[in-house]
């Protein structure tokens, strides 16, 4: 087909992150070429928690890796999330139809190969460390994020 999709993942909750890799997974399936770039808040949906550390951080570094969620699985709702409640419906609304839930699609994504990139300076401001992404993730600065979206069809930012 010879198409190419980028997703922009700026958003660090769960009902957008859901939809972005919905997005991808379908596009990977019809053959579409993906590219997600995740940048700030889009991160926490790569950061692996078992890979978490607070080692050599600034004092705050390590405060706002214990205030954020620690991966996908914790990521709150953009609406109604109340404290948790709403999410906690939603997951249970999704395995009453039968319905992946969001790591399932983040797996799906990984093992079809959808190429993840995250944005270099977010990384460093946000204080995560390299090894605490998901191993599939390669850091790249904005020029050549804007070079992959730019040769793509479809440009998306959620």
């Amino acid at each position: 087909m010879d198409k190419k999709m980028n997703l922009l993942m700026f958003s660090g909750e769960y009902d957008k992150a859901m939809a972005g890799l919905i997005l991808a997974n379908a596009a990977k399936e019809i053959e579409v070429d993906v590219t997600m770039f995740f940048a700030f808040w889009g991160l926490f949906l790569v950061r692996d928690p078992e890979r978490m550390s607070l080692e050599d951080k600034t004092l705050y570094e390590k405060m706002f890796a214990m205030m954020t969620p620690r991966g996908p699985d914790q990521l709150p709702l953009s609406r109604m999330n109340y404290a948790g409640l709403g999410k906690h419906m939603l997951e249970e609304m999704l395995k009453d139809d039968e319905a992946p839930q969001l790591i399932h699609f983040l797996k799906g994504a990984r093992k079809k190969n959808i190429k993840f990139y995250a944005c270099r300076l977010s990384v460093e401001v946000m204080g995560f460390k390299p090894e605490e992404l998901l191993p599939e993730v390669e850091i790249i600065d904005a020029k050549t994020y804007l070079r992959d979206a730019l040769d793509s069809d479809m440009q998306l930012f959620i």
